[in-house]
């Protein structure tokens, strides 16, 4: 039967909507933005001395296919880094995905970024009556044997360490919210600092002297004021002869 109750008034009904709690767009803009962002900062500062730039690649949220038999698999992460890589290796687009049965070569290490209602989603490994697909750590850690797999909580500024010890992930417990890899001579820490714009705590890379690896914006600040004291240098030189 169709129901016997006349319809509610429109502007009741709109009325009861708008006196519900709003989510905050802005914090919400923030977040999308930061999800944009801290992939690029993480590109932006990886670069590992003991390495030339041409033998380094990076990917950010990029399927990453892993099975060569059933090619329609693939885990995606929010950014991963490839280090070694032939120098006169022809680089394939990385924008959507990595088949790594065509590339040779397995990432050095995986970054997810997660919120806390999510986070434990994807993190132990599933019985097979529960789900036959592998989760993300069983794939990087026993068919793609990375080293390093981090999880980040945006929102707590948790940050979780998984290393590939004796082919097992071991987690690590870190009494500073960093973790040293020698495979790549670089530290990844949690930065206090403005991002394009953005004040928060960010992943970053440092180096051996605990210092943070300057973006490209930096580095190139860096340059004018070099040079701008220079000339001052010349300047006064010249005036003075």
């Amino acid at each position: 039967m169709y129901p016997t109750t006349p319809p509610s008034d429109p502007k009741e009904v709109l009325t009861k909507m708008y006196d519900l709690p709003r989510v905050n767009s802005q914090r919400l803009e923030l977040a999308d933005k930061y999800q944009l962002l801290q992939p690029q900062l993480l590109g932006d500062t990886f670069r590992p001395p003991n390495y030339l730039v041409q033998q380094i690649l990076v990917a950010r949220d990029v399927k990453l296919y892993y099975d060569p038999q059933q090619t329609s698999k693939y885990k995606r992460s929010d950014w991963f880094a490839l280090v070694g890589v032939d120098p006169c290796y022809e680089q394939r687009d990385l924008k959507t995905s990595y088949r790594v049965w065509q590339e040779e070569i397995n990432p050095f290490v995986v970054v997810d970024l997660r919120y806390s209602d999510t986070e434990i989603k994807d993190l132990e490994p599933k019985l097979p009556r529960e789900n036959p697909s592998l989760s993300k750590w069983e794939v990087y850690e026993q068919i793609l044997r990375i080293p390093y797999y981090i999880l980040f909580d945006s929102k707590t500024n948790h940050l979780r360490v998984r290393q590939l010890v004796d082919n097992r992930y071991k987690d690590l417990k870190l009494s500073d919210p960093r973790i040293w890899m020698n495979g790549v001579q670089l530290g990844l820490g949690l930065w206090q600092g403005t991002y394009q714009g953005i004040n928060r705590r960010w992943l970053r890379w440092y180096d051996g002297s605990l210092k943070w690896i300057l973006t490209h914006e930096e580095r190139e600040q860096k340059r004018a004021e070099l040079l701008a004291k220079q000339l001052i240098v010349l300047g006064i030189d010249a005036g003075n002869s």
